[in-house]
């Protein structure tokens, strides 16, 4: 079974244990390139999109989306990142370029994010389900959603940008089963923590393997790729939301930037 461009959702029957893994790669390089983004933004985009990805397996609802939201204090500012119910990615990274850390190969966590605080958020058109505030993806977990999980993540960018992985892995005990998930997921733990690079680089199985989860067995998977829903016409309708004596302030030709994709649409002003 391979992992790649997708999520795949396990369930080990017998310790009450589900795992949840991703791969955003197609999805982070597309992101990564719209941006323009260096090296550092690039690998710290790359892990955002793995965790709303795996955020996006609640989705319940086919117009659903979730949204993950990072505010800190260190230069990267934060990220503003999206998944779908349907599997489609999106979102930035408030800063693009690091010049004191692009091509430093690993990078600082403490220095480039630094403290920082996460927003969750479920919506649909209209309405909020669901909103969350933490300092971490596992304090999320723990306090707004009372679940026994963790999430790890693992992103590796060269000086090119170009992704070479962005995966990412949640693992959680029902509430009725004994399974501790800091005990279980101690190797991986471990490995990260040290900065061992490709942990979560290998099959889904080397994976349960690891984490002593071997009779999981999947019960879905669902494609994850890039989509934007900005377009020519939306970028029309903002212009047509602004006044008249706005409009004729502005040039005859107006370059119109997605701040989710970085697609850019030139349109004219007098709509």
């Amino acid at each position: 079974m391979i992992l790649e461009n997708c999520r795949q959702e396990w369930y080990d029957a017998e310790n009450r244990v589900a795992v949840t893994m991703v791969d955003v790669k197609a999805a982070a390089q597309a992101l990564a390139r719209g941006h323009l983004s260096g090296p550092a933004s690039a690998y710290f985009l790359s892990k955002a999109v793995a965790a709303v990805a795996l955020l996006g397996g609640e989705c319940s609802e086919d117009d659903e989306t979730v949204i993950l939201q990072m505010k800190c204090k260190g230069p990267l500012g934060g990220f503003n990142v999206e998944c779908t119910s349907s599997g489609t990615l999106r979102g930035y990274t408030e800063k693009k370029i690091l010049d004191e850390f692009d091509g430093a190969g690993r990078y600082d966590e403490k220095k480039i994010v630094g403290e920082r605080q996460i927003q969750v958020t479920r919506s649909k058109p209209g309405k909020i389900i669901s909103q969350g505030i933490s300092n971490s993806l596992d304090g999320y977990l723990a306090g707004s959603l009372q679940r026994k999980a963790c999430i790890y993540l693992e992103a590796s960018v060269n000086d090119e940008v170009e992704i070479l992985e962005a995966r990412g892995i949640m693992v959680e005990a029902m509430p009725d089963s004994q399974w501790l998930v800091s005990t279980g997921t101690a190797a991986i733990h471990e490995e990260i923590k040290k900065g061992k690079g490709g942990v979560l680089a290998v099959s889904p199985r080397k994976i349960l393997d690891k984490i002593a989860l071997s009779g999981a067995e999947l019960k879905k998977s669902t494609p994850l790729s890039f989509a934007c829903r900005c377009s020519p016409e939306r970028a029309v309708a903002l212009l047509k939301s602004m006044s008249e004596e706005e409009l004729k302030s502005l040039p005859e030709k107006l370059d119109i930037t997605c701040h989710m994709c970085g697609r850019v649409f030139t349109v004219s002003t007098r709509v």
